[in-house]
């Protein structure tokens, strides 16, 4: 397996920071007086960001000939059914998710600049987990970025519902 870059591992490790700040600060800077409609989104938010980070697991060992005994992210082939026919990374669309919910659920200033921070941290590493990606599939993942979406689930779930019917 190839080894991680400084940057990469730097990156990590601040995205894990500030991801547990935002969960831990939700719980102590919650405001209970805050308004239960934004609350109400925020939780369903949420929600649908644990669909999009745990569907990538089953779907990933069900059609991505994950060796015996590896873990899910070792996947051999390109995975395009799914979740991964809506979405190229419903990870990061559940890690983008989970901070809007927690600004959304405490509405407080800080955890949503702790989202903002979440939010970069997740788009700017979809494109260095594009570009690993394609130097392993090659054409085949650059064919699957032109049918899927990278983020947007809805234009995405357009797009499956369009191409299933015709």
């Amino acid at each position: 397996m190839k080894e991680k870059s400084p940057r990469i591992i730097i990156i990590e490790i601040v995205l894990t920071i500030v991801a547990v700040g935002q969960i831990i600060l939700s719980f102590v800077l919650y405001d209970k007086d805050g308004n239960s409609m934004i609350r109400n989104a925020g939780w369903m938010v949420l929600w649908l960001s644990a669909i999009f980070g745990w569907l990538p697991i089953f779907t990933f060992k069900k059609y991505g000939k994950v060796p015996k005994g590896k873990g899910y992210v070792h996947t051999t082939q390109l995975v395009d059914k799914g979740v991964y026919a809506i979405v190229r990374h419903p990870q990061y669309v559940a890690g983008i998710l989970m901070a809007i919910a927690f600004f959304l659920i405490a509405q407080h200033w800080l955890i949503g600049a702790l989202g903002v921070i979440l939010i970069v941290i997740y788009y700017l590493s979809a494109f260095d987990e594009e570009r690993a990606t394609l130097e392993k599939l090659g054409e085949a993942y650059q064919n699957y970025m032109n049918r899927v979406p990278r983020f947007n689930f809805i234009a995405g779930l357009f797009k499956r519902f369009r191409r299933s019917t015709t």
